[in-house]
């Protein structure tokens, strides 16, 4: 798999989208296609993306496979996520949302694109700040409620809230909900 490792290290993926009510800039499965298919051209390698439902416990989800390949070499990476309803959207647009949540992240594993704080393209350019050790910012209220329909419109997900914020227990159920 040198040709994965190569591509790897070639694939430069900033985030290029923006989201203005969380003020976060996040990358889609889209532009992570986009600047890998000419690296896998470059290299001969294949890359082919695949969706199916499936069933754990009482709840569904949406995994999705990327599947790599190169010569006669062949590797799989999932991603997976649930598949519920969402005010407003209709039951197509909730699993086309699942779809790109899905394949975002198999994209991310097979690619080792790190979607963490770490991440250098989450510091938005700003100047390093010294060792944290200040909390998470709260959202509460109206606040927290425009959050949750912007959850369920598919502007951002309920993972990448919790990450930016610090919710209470009530909070964390209701995005269970969502």
């Amino acid at each position: 798999m040198k040709k994965l490792l190569e591509i790897q290290a070639e694939l430069k993926c900033p985030k290029g989208s923006y989201n203005k009510f969380g003020n976060f800039k996040y990358r889609s499965a889209e532009q992570i296609l986009e600047s890998v298919k000419p690296i896998l051209l470059k290299h001969g390698a294949v890359l082919r993306l695949s969706d199916s439902i499936e069933q754990v416990g009482n709840k569904l989800f949406l995994k999705a496979v990327a599947t790599f390949s190169v010569d006669n070499d062949c590797l799989q990476v999932s991603g997976w996520a649930e598949l519920g309803e969402h005010k407003g959207m209709s039951s197509e647009q909730c699993t086309g949302t699942a779809s790109s949540y899905a394949r975002k992240y198999a994209l991310n594993g097979l690619f080792l694109i790190d979607e963490t704080e770490s991440d250098p393209d989450s510091k938005d350019n700003k100047k390093e700040e010294s060792v944290k050790t200040e909390k998470k910012p709260t959202i509460q209220g109206e606040r927290f409620l425009k959050a949750v329909e912007a959850i369920r419109a598919g502007e951002f997900t309920a993972e990448e809230l919790n990450a930016k914020f610090e919710l209470n227990e009530v909070q964390q159920k209701a995005l269970l909900l969502v």
